[in-house]
């Protein structure tokens, strides 16, 4: 086949290509191809060069490549997807790049381009595998999430009425599980054990750590210990059972007696539980002891303290959840934030105070909870 001489002025030049081209006449025969895409299809040049590409293809693999070069003469060019027949009949996976010209005298050639994407193909392919197997994991891990979050859920501080006192508790982790939890549990017929736990983190490991300390801070409760001896204890524990002092926590503890009138707190690290008569400022209880976990002697050695209570008293005990919430502003609605809330939520019926109290927190946070929440109320009557 004659080649015109604007193309033979071209060979060496396409003979350097590392990709292979191909030119086709305006009858779209195959005028010429280049080594890089001999060395392609598998065929001699003299097998390919004369024939029309037809010749190559299925039917309907030549329906495409028909359809496509009818977008290319729309266009003048186009790109698409597709596979080189080779000489064995398998299937090379391409990149076709085509533009159409006209020669100096007017006739119209078409110049195409194949760009070898096998090797990408079984990148893609091992990576779909990849994935395959990712999300049969993930799935898996969804499911232990899921009996995980049930299971923590069983833990949660459950609502009570016991002698003078009535309890209504919240939980809410921030992801399926988290490392807030709390207690409401009575110690024998006498007190009443109210606790809220913050563990550092979010997730699997907080909530790992904070499982295992709510087993040993039920234990000690149990056993009627003092609160500052149980915090003093939950301390070593932390450090030397669970050997690292990156696992930091802080909890807010009250054991109240059966008559609802004398109630021992214990605070360490926490926000300040509060004390409200309604119609009152509610008063703030500090913890006295730092965060535990990080030093043999974060607690204080007065870290216990005795308060009175009277009919209609209600406390209130909190994770940072609760407090550490800000505005579209960037302002935190902070100890006093939670102050002033608790102070006007509780003129409400103590059954309606807790949602209150809620709605009014989500109201001031800009977004979704971005912590874990906990929150138990108690009242006297």
């Amino acid at each position: 086949m004659q080649r015109p001489d604007w193309l033979v002025q071209m060979e060496d030049v396409l003979e350097t290509l590392n990709e292979g081209v191909m030119i086709l006449d305006d009858c779209r025969k195959i005028l010429y191809i280049n080594s890089c895409l001999e060395r392609m299809f598998g065929f001699p040049s003299s097998d390919i060069v004369g024939h029309p590409g037809s010749d190559f293809y299925t039917k309907e693999e030549y329906d495409v490549i028909m359809q496509q070069t009818e977008i290319g003469r729309e266009k003048g060019h186009n790109r698409f997807e597709f596979v080189l027949p080779l000489k064995d009949g398998q299937r090379l996976p391409v990149i076709i790049s085509s533009r159409m010209f006209e020669d100096p005298d007017g006739l119209e050639f078409v110049v195409v381009t194949f760009t070898d994407i096998s090797e990408q193909k079984k990148t893609e392919e091992k990576l779909r595998g990849a994935n395959v197997q990712l999300n049969k994991r993930q799935a898996e891990i969804d499911e232990d999430l899921l009996l995980a979050a049930r299971v923590q859920q069983s833990l949660a501080p459950r609502s009570m009425s016991w002698g003078n006192l009535r309890v209504d508790a919240y939980y809410h982790p921030v992801r399926t599980i988290g490392g807030d939890f709390g207690l409401v549990s009575p110690i024998d017929e006498r007190h009443l054990n109210l606790l809220v736990c913050d563990v550092s983190g979010h997730g699997i490991g907080s909530a790992l750590v904070a499982n295992r300390i709510y087993s040993e801070t039920m234990t000690q409760l149990n056993s009627g210990r003092p609160l500052a001896e149980i915090l003093r204890h939950l301390n070593r524990f932390t450090m030397q059972d669970l050997g690292s002092s990156s696992l930091l926590f802080t909890l807010a503890a009250a054991r109240i007696d059966m008559t609802g009138r004398r109630m021992v707190f214990a605070g360490a690290g926490h926000p300040p539980a509060m004390i409200v008569t309604p119609g009152e400022e509610p008063r703030l209880l500090e913890s006295r002891s730092m965060v535990l976990g990080g030093l043999p002697d974060a607690v204080d050695k007065e870290a216990a303290i005795e308060v009175d209570l009277k009919k209609g008293d209600r406390v209130v005990l909190y994770t940072d959840g609760i407090s550490e919430v800000f505005d579209v502003r960037g302002e935190m609605l902070g100890t006093e934030g939670v102050q002033k809330i608790v102070r006007e939520t509780a003129m409400l019926p103590f059954g309606d105070m807790q949602q209150a109290l809620l709605n009014r927190v989500a109201a001031w946070r800009d977004g979704a909870p971005t912590d874990d929440m906990s929150l138990v109320l108690l009242e006297v009557l």
